[in-house]
């Protein structure tokens, strides 16, 4: 999962995206303000599973 988190007019908004592709699109789009893409981890995704 892929998180925008955006600071503008002293307000936070954050908006989830399930692929970065998408998400850097949207962030493309997004004109001012400060924007930080963040990819979210959980612990029992199937990456960090042992075999």
């Amino acid at each position: 999962m892929w998180i925008i988190t955006r600071y503008l007019n002293s307000n936070i908004s954050q908006y989830e995206f399930k692929t970065e592709d998408e998400a850097r699109e949207a962030l493309k789009n997004m004109k001012g303000g400060c924007n930080i893409l963040s990819e979210v981890v959980y612990f029992n995704d199937p990456c960090f599973q042992v075999a």
